[in-house]
């Protein structure tokens, strides 16, 4: 197999014969290492094997893109230019560890190279809440963050910061800051809780938003002095290095509650999650002013569990509770504390970030699972919800246009076809219908793929970027690691950065040989290496 791929600077992906300067990755197991000798950078698993180099060459010379690949993949003819959608990576979310080290510098460095001469126009760095004040209130440590930033800005590349207020325990073992699990010991009201009793621990309820749970402050005035001292620690950075900031908005960073928090697989609908003191309270609160003081007891009695189908009770059923006085009592209360706390974040991260030369945005998910059910069960019990003739998605877009942020839609890369029947799932009519209240708002929306690799996932991608109906002018590829420089997959992520481009191939094929500066990476099991002159 033989690439090309020629940007700005000029790169050209070919066998590398001469000896250069080289950064190596070696991948296999997932486990890495690091080591340098002579000039060589490898990050080696626990066993090696034979394997072939791919190399990309550079010329400060060429201004425009372009890629060659010679296994005849089919080229995309996007009906709108994709030049002006902006091509970023999500580097690991360990990038930073809970210790605030760096995780495989040299690593990540190569591989920045890498995606600079393949003409990406910046990364995502996901910064952790529980790392940066991780000991004490208002005591901040970015050391980890910055050094990353400084590579990223040594390298020619933009950053996006997505700040993210929950914890990622299941993936990276990083939850929040020490000082807040200690609160919550004693106040285990803050946080999400089921109709069972169990709590959601790597997110801070919504009803506690303006609530002083955390050392007399509330979450709402904590996450702005964050900001604050992230705008501060990265002043020299703002507004040319770092391009843009995602406030993160609940769990995992997006705009959800977590009602799939202990389920064994995505098969029900997932579970309302209302039954903190906060929530509670303030459900009885909304129910009494209303003139129904018994619908605040609690949530829906007849709510499937976690990994029940949705038609296994009544309340999502056609004609079910859903759709009942209460239903749309409840419902409507449950969506609002949602667009609340979106307001409240989204306003902190305005005031923030004002005049830094940085756009913000937040992430909502794609909760596609049983939407072609009327009642749409898994949208409902993560906070969605349509009355009175207006789109589920539509106050939430009216919440983003008043501050004037952008939006983050992910799973661009699912189509229709690829779903189980039995799920009743579309992707596509959802993502259709969020795109939709974006452009009615005036939002621009921004995109990402989802986090599993999917078939046909980079094919789909293209046709939801060449969509004219919404012009999205940034998406961002999650994410960086072992299998993004797999070779087959680091190929078909090539051929996507090609059909982004929509370059004439047989344009700008010299390379300066006198300026070449390459990057090889390897193809063929279990490692690749990236070569700079």
């Amino acid at each position: 197999m033989e690439v090309s791929v020629i940007g700005n600077p000029q790169a050209k992906i070919w066998r590398a014969e001469s000896a250069c300067r080289e950064l190596g990755f070696r991948f296999g197991s997932g486990i890495i290492s690091g080591e340098s000798r002579n000039n060589k950078v490898s990050f080696l698993t626990h066993q090696s094997s034979k394997w072939k180099e791919i190399g990309l060459r550079c010329s400060p010379r060429s201004v425009k893109c372009e890629a060659i690949v010679s296994d005849h993949v089919p080229f995309l003819k996007p009906t709108r230019s994709l030049e002006s959608v902006k091509l970023f990576v999500g580097l690991p979310l360990d990038t930073v560890s809970d210790c605030n080290s760096v995780n495989h510098m040299k690593a990540i460095t190569a591989g920045l190279k890498a995606l600079k001469l393949l003409g990406v126009e910046g990364v995502e760095l996901p910064i952790f809440w529980g790392v940066v004040e991780r000991e004490a209130p208002g005591e901040y440590d970015w050391s980890g963050y910055l050094a990353v930033a400084e590579v990223v800005k040594k390298v020619g590349l933009k950053l996006h910061a997505s700040l993210s207020f929950h914890g990622s325990s299941k993936d990276t073992e990083i939850g929040l800051p020490d000082w807040v699990v200690k609160i919550g010991e004693a106040v285990p009201g803050m946080y999400f809780t089921d109709r069972y009793g169990k709590q959601y621990r790597d997110c801070l309820s919504f009803g506690v938003d303006d609530v002083p749970v955390l050392d007399g402050k509330t979450p709402m005035e904590v996450y702005g002095g964050f900001c604050e001292s992230f705008k501060s620690a990265f002043s020299d950075y703002m507004g040319n290095t770092i391009t843009g900031i995602t406030l993160g908005m609940g769990p995992d960073g997006e705009l959800k509650y977590p009602s799939h928090q202990h389920e064994t697989s995505l098969s029900g609908a997932g579970e309302f999650q209302c039954y903190d003191e906060h929530m509670l309270s303030a459900l009885k609160h909304y129910a009494e002013s209303t003139g129904n003081p018994l619908w605040g007891l609690g949530g829906p009695h007849d709510a499937p569990a976690y990994d029940q189908q949705p038609h296994s009770t009544s309340f999502f059923s056609d004609g079910g509770s859903w759709e009942s006085q209460y239903g749309d009592f409840f419902l409507t209360w449950y969506s609002s504390l949602l667009t609340s706390h979106a307001d409240r974040v989204l306003s902190v991260a305005s005031s923030a970030f004002s005049g830094s030369g940085v756009s913000i945005s937040g992430k909502l998910p794609l909760l596609h699972q049983w939407n072609k059910l009327r009642s749409q069960p898994s949208e409902l019990t993560a906070g969605f919800y349509g009355s009175n003739g207006h789109d589920r998605y539509e106050a939430v877009a009216e919440i983003f246009a008043k501050n004037s942020c952008g939006m983050i839609v992910p799973g661009m890369d699912l189509s229709d076809e690829h779903q189980s029947p039995a799920s009743l799932s579309s992707p596509e009519s959802l993502l259709a219908d969020i795109k939709t209240s974006c452009k009615k708002q005036g939002v621009v929306v921004s995109g990402q793929n989802s986090a599993a690799s999917v078939s046909g996932g980079f094919e789909r991608i293209v046709e939801n970027l060449k969509d004219e109906s919404v012009g999205i002018d940034l998406f961002t590829y999650q994410r960086m690691g072992a299998l993004f420089f797999s070779p087959e997959h680091f190929h078909a992520f090539t051929v996507f950065v090609r059909n982004m481009n929509q370059v004439e191939l047989s344009s700008y094929d010299q390379a300066g040989e006198d300026e070449a500066q390459t990057v090889s990476v390897g193809s063929g099991t279990g490692a690749r290496s990236l070569q700079t002159a």
